[in-house]
């Protein structure tokens, strides 16, 4: 019979969302971390190319937005001795169908200014003078390095004492006394709260615990890395988006980064990558500029995870004691990951949380989902 492991928490998924929490908890708490995967943060954390815009996401997400950019601007060097963000920018292009959406983006976002199509080019000298009719750009947006973050957090909570065992997917829960008695594998944990922070997997595991599903869909972007065109330099350029979210462009390394923006609601799995559709993204792609995809370098998917309401997911199960959600935070994980980190922590101490914070609870709260029949 195997020893029962016993801890405070028991925090199910090492991505971003779970290393995050459990680096926030573990001077207060003892902290398990479980993951199904050979290695932590191998779905989506693991293939985020991500950026830290202010203005991007819903007003909810905003927030969160302001609530972690101290902890990325002002980062603890002990942990991320480099920046987490460099200067990247961000420039949104419509075509004809699109100049409408781009004035309204314009007018409703907070750092976002109104350009010329001659200043586009300039950014971004691929683009198409047939294809950009209206413009906009964000000077705001910056790079996100997530590895560094990520395994910024491994390390401050291994050196807290967080136990994390890999290879590790729960299969049945039992409620007890005081607590959860759950079996992951071959192993058996004992814990007081559990933290559901498992990404694409999220309701699944919610089931297993006898929570109700919130609803949480898996949508699987697709990404496509293409060599720098010839006698350009990529490095200094922007991260460049259509509009109407038809692709968007992202350099790295001197390369470019090229997805066609699908969200293809799938079933939890290791992503990969369609051809169809990623074909589709490319060729939208090359109306919009000047040269043609003549190579792929490589690509690959992710599953980015959303409530029904774009909205993450932070907070005690209404039904079920001692059952924390930490799920459904999409395309705004990374970023958002700081904020939603001390949330949950604040919470599960029973303590208030950023006052800043505050305000957005109900609308994070799993009950917008479940008080109701």
């Amino acid at each position: 019979m195997s020893e029962t492991i016993e801890t405070d928490v028991l925090v199910i998924g090492a991505g971003i969302a779970g290393a995050g929490v459990a680096a926030a908890l573990a001077d207060t708490h003892s902290v398990v971390v479980v993951e199904r995967e050979g290695q932590a943060g191998y779905h989506s954390t693991g293939r985020s190319a991500a950026i830290f815009i202010p203005n991007y996401g819903n007003e909810v997400i905003r927030g969160l937005n302001r609530a972690s950019a101290p902890m990325f601007h002002h980062r603890d060097t002990g942990l991320f001795p480099e920046p987490l963000l460099t200067a990247r920018g961000s420039l949104t292009v419509a075509d004809e169908d699109g100049v409408a959406t781009c004035e309204e983006f314009v007018r409703d976002g907070i750092g976002v200014e109104a350009i010329s199509v001659d200043k586009a080019l300039s950014l971004v000298p691929i683009l198409s003078r047939d294809y950009v009719k209206a413009a906009a750009y964000q000077e705001d947006a910056q790079d996100i390095d997530v590895n560094a973050l990520h395994q910024g957090w491994l390390r401050k909570a291994s050196a807290l004492g967080v136990r994390l065992f890999t290879n590790t997917e729960v299969t049945s829960a039992n409620r007890v006394a005081g607590g959860w008695i759950v079996n992951a594998s071959d192993k058996v944990f004992s814990a007081r709260i559990i933290i559901n922070a498992a990404g694409a997997w999220a309701d699944l595991t919610a089931a297993i615990f006898g929570a109700k599903p919130l609803g949480l869909t898996p949508l699987r972007r697709s990404i496509a890395v293409l060599p720098a065109p010839d006698g350009h330099d990529t490095r200094n350029w922007p991260l460049v988006d259509d509009v109407n979210e038809a692709w968007y462009l992202k350099p790295d390394g001197g390369r470019m980064f090229v997805s066609p923006a699908d969200e293809i609601p799938v079933e939890p799995h290791d992503a990969y990558v369609d051809d169809m559709i990623l074909a589709e993204g490319l060729y939208r792609f090359e109306q919009a500029v000047t040269v043609p995809v003549n190579r792929v370098e490589r690509s690959w998917a992710g599953l980015r995870t959303f409530a029904p309401d774009r909205t993450p997911v932070a907070g005690f199960d209404d039904t079920v004691d001692d059952f924390f959600w930490l799920a459904g935070q999409g395309g705004y994980g990374i970023q958002t990951s700081p904020a939603l980190s001390a949330l949950a922590a604040a919470l599960i101490r029973g303590r208030a949380p950023d006052a800043n914070v505050e305000p957005l609870l109900s609308r994070l709260s799993p009950a917008r989902f479940t008080s109701h029949p």
